[in-house]
């Protein structure tokens, strides 16, 4: 058996590739829409992807798995599980397409997969216990386990409500996400854990670094699973649902469409953004459907000079698809700053994976800085100057960009509380007063806060530095 975890880093997921070396076949296991990188590591180890599976309709990327059916003529392998609202729609028609229940197995040459209805995170969710029988096993040596169980942590129960608007769903899938851990005891200590998410992941809170597991330690030191194995169901449901990251809105876009079936890339091609130079400006500054990303990796550059109502969307970090993912209309044309070529063909990944498809043109960076008639900056200061820039600017807004639970942890008096993920769609909740001084927990938030706030016209000054700094220096309620 040959298997490999293929990772983006910049959403920190994993897919699977699982092949038979005998047969030559192998499997691909909640892959994102890119294909070529799957394709090449199958051919540089002599296997053919001949099959598809999807742990789940996930909420942070759209699949490539239509595109492999569609395209390639691979065997897709499918949840039913879930209820009628919670199918693949876009396989239903599929001939080649296999549903999965409970219980269910495929081969992919001589390893065996077996379903495992796992639902909390998902009412559909599957994970898979891989069996290498070309090898002489007879028990599983790994567990697929998507968004079920990570290194450290289990899968979010609350996304159908907070992403998908889904009004109620949060306690009972808290609940079933409870039992759904319990049904893990029969499970070998030795069973290799293999999770869809790594640390970076909106879709958990305390996710590990590390790439994968063994059940046997998860039992012992994953805190979620270990309250599930060890308490009441409503402890647990407690524990899980606190402290949970506000999910950036295009989550919802991406259940709908991969429930629906992603958009096929024009004849299975990524995107080859045009070059463009600054007396081509004039037709996207502040143009309609149009939207500049800046994608420097030096926020104090970025607010110094930038392009006029231009995002800033770093891609160092992988803030590129939150950013663009929060901010940025689904259909709207993009131009990326980059600061070299190089950088292309990753952010044009990073976009596609997340379905900002009409990826149209760049421009270098130190171009684009000296286009003064189509530049502006914006305001900062430092954490430790906060008080006193507030002082002088009695009528301004302190916006707090950070979390719900960090804000009620501590925050500053009279400061208003947006996560910088929900901006888009809570601009109406801001004071008509201006200006507005973003701040978060270390200024990298509030510098794509700022950016998307300025692109809005409204007046905005970045707060950069440690919030630590703020802390000792402005009132806090309680202090």
């Amino acid at each position: 058996m040959y298997l490999r975890q293929i990772t983006d880093t910049s959403l920190a997921q994993n897919a699977y590739l699982i092949g038979c070396q005998r047969s030559g076949e192998a499997i691909i296991v909640d892959p994102e829409r890119d294909l070529d990188r799957y394709f090449e590591v199958a051919a540089e180890n002599g296997l053919t992807i001949t099959a598809v599976a999807e742990t789940h309709i996930h909420a942070d990327f759209l699949s490539g798995a239509r595109e492999l059916v569609e395209r390639h003529g691979v065997t897709p392998y499918l949840s039913e599980e879930g209820g009628p609202d919670w199918q693949f729609e876009w396989a239903k028609g599929s001939p080649k397409a296999r549903f999965l229940r409970d219980g269910d197995t495929f081969n992919i040459g001589n390893i065996s997969f077996r379903a495992v209805h796992s639902p909390g995170h998902t009412p559909e969710h599957l994970s898979f216990l891989v069996t290498d029988q070309g090898g002489g096993a007879d028990e599983p040596v790994a567990l697929l386990s998507g968004d079920f169980i990570f290194v450290g942590d289990v899968g979010r129960p609350d996304l159908l409500e907070s992403a998908a608007g889904q009004v109620g769903v949060m306690e009972p899938s808290a609940r079933s996400l409870y039992e759904s851990l319990r049904s893990t005891e029969a499970l070998p200590d030795y069973l290799q854990v293999l999770p869809a998410h790594g640390a970076g992941s909106a879709c958990g809170k305390s996710l590990g670094a590390v790439p994968f597991s063994v059940m046997g330690y998860e039992r012992r030191f994953n805190g979620a699973l270990h309250k599930a194995l060890h308490g009441s169901a409503d402890e647990f449901v407690k524990e899980i649902l606190s402290g949970q990251p506000e999910p950036p809105p295009y989550f919802a876009r991406m259940k709908r469409d991969n429930r629906l079936g992603p958009a096929l890339l024009p004849d299975g091609k990524l995107p080859e953004p045009r070059r463009i130079g600054a007396t081509e400006l004039d037709q996207w500054i502040e143009a309609p459907g149009r939207t500049i990303l800046d994608l420097r990796a030096d926020r104090k550059d970025f607010m110094n000079r930038h392009l006029r109502g231009s995002i800033y969307a770093p891609i160092a970090g992988g803030k590129l698809p939150v950013s663009a993912g929060s901010y940025v209309e689904e259909r709207s044309k993009l131009l990326l700053v980059l600061e070299n070529e190089a950088l292309l063909d990753e952010a044009v990944r990073q976009l596609v994976r997340i379905g900002l498809d009409d990826v149209a043109a760049w421009i270098p960076a130190d171009e684009a800085r000296r286009a003064h008639g189509f530049t502006s900056i914006i305001p900062r200061v430092q954490a430790s100057g906060l008080a006193a820039a507030l002082a002088e600017d009695a009528g301004a807004l302190l916006l707090d960009v950070r979390g719900a639970d960090e804000f009620a942890a501590g925050h500053v008096q009279g400061a208003v509380n947006i996560a910088y993920t929900r901006l888009a769609a809570n601009l109406e909740n801001l004071p008509d007063r201006r200006p507005v001084y973003v701040h978060c927990g270390s200024g990298l938030r509030a510098s794509l806060a700022v950016s998307f706030l300025s692109s809005k016209g409204i007046d905005v000054v970045h707060v950069d530095g440690n919030y630590g700094d703020i802390r000792g220096t402005c009132q806090l309620p309680g202090s």
